[in-house]
């Protein structure tokens, strides 16, 4: 198996390599804009591990990714696209630049990407695409509307995806986590409480749903999986969740916030 996974210099990217490493036969595609933490970690991971330090909001950097995946495997297998990142601020304060920022690397960037990688994907079918998305891109909270805005496209760009690629042989699965306790975010206020300590997950654990929404062909994961909860009370419940929200609830309903996704990023 050829995988390819951004944002993999730290958090769930990183994990998620260490998971996929351990796969039979997996070939890893490492990219992040930090090489140096790549190839350490190409380094403790051992095999055929090909690093490629790029930013994924430059124009160019999806064609050269798919040049260099195209001229060292001819193949690629699963694609997950992790790298992400999130700034705080409501509308009022950070307006529309705000929105553009958050956009451009949790939509445009990775819409880029698959297209550019597409079809080498198609042409390995069966083969998968992993979009890492968010709880709060089913539930929004103040204070993180871009974030949420970002990953409510990344969803529904998503379900459209999985169906138009779906007679192509390429599956489009979607992971939704929660609050994640990484090295830059520890989520210590919600660990050290154990009323809260359920609402934290861990990278190792959102690489499982990966596997699981990527070669496991399941069309959505929530990590953890209670926090799916979360996207049903919006649905049949609006009123007494924007009301939940509205007065300083977000955690109950496990929304994670803009701050949570910026140890996603491409960096």
């Amino acid at each position: 198996m050829i995988a390819l996974i951004t944002g993999a210099s730290s958090g769930i990217g990183e994990a998620t390599a260490r998971r996929l490493a351990r796969e039979p036969g997996a070939q890893l595609v490492l990219v992040a804009r930090r090489e140096e933490r790549l190839r350490a970690l190409a380094g403790e991971l051992g095999g055929d591990v090909l690093v490629i330090a790029a930013d994924l909001t430059d124009e160019a950097a999806p064609a050269r990714i798919a040049a260099a995946v195209q001229e060292r495997h001819g193949r690629l297998d699963l694609l997950v696209n992790n790298a992400g990142a999130g700034w705080r601020g409501t509308f009022g304060d950070v307006g529309t630049a705000n929105l553009r920022r958050t956009m451009e690397i949790n939509l445009d960037a990775p819409a880029r990407l698959v297209e550019a990688l597409l079809p080498l994907l198609r042409a390995s079918a069966p083969s998968a695409i992993v979009n890492v998305a968010s709880t709060a891109g089913r539930v929004a909270r103040p204070g993180s509307g871009a974030y949420s805005a970002s990953k409510f496209a990344l969803i529904g760009w998503s379900d459209a995806l999985h169906l138009e690629e779906k007679p192509h042989g390429v599956h489009v699965g979607l992971v939704n986590p929660g609050f994640v306790a990484t090295e830059g975010f520890p989520q210590a206020e919600l660990v050290d409480s154990f009323a809260t300590r359920w609402m934290v997950s861990t990278p190792e654990k959102v690489a499982e749903a990966i596997l699981d929404a990527g070669p496991g062909g399941k069309a959505e994961r929530y990590a953890p999986r209670p926090y799916r909860l979360a996207a049903l009370a919006r649905v049949v419940m609006p009123g007494l969740t924007r009301r939940v929200l509205g007065s300083g609830g977000g955690a109950v309903l496990g929304t994670s916030t803009g701050a949570d996704a910026a140890d996603r990023a491409a960096r």
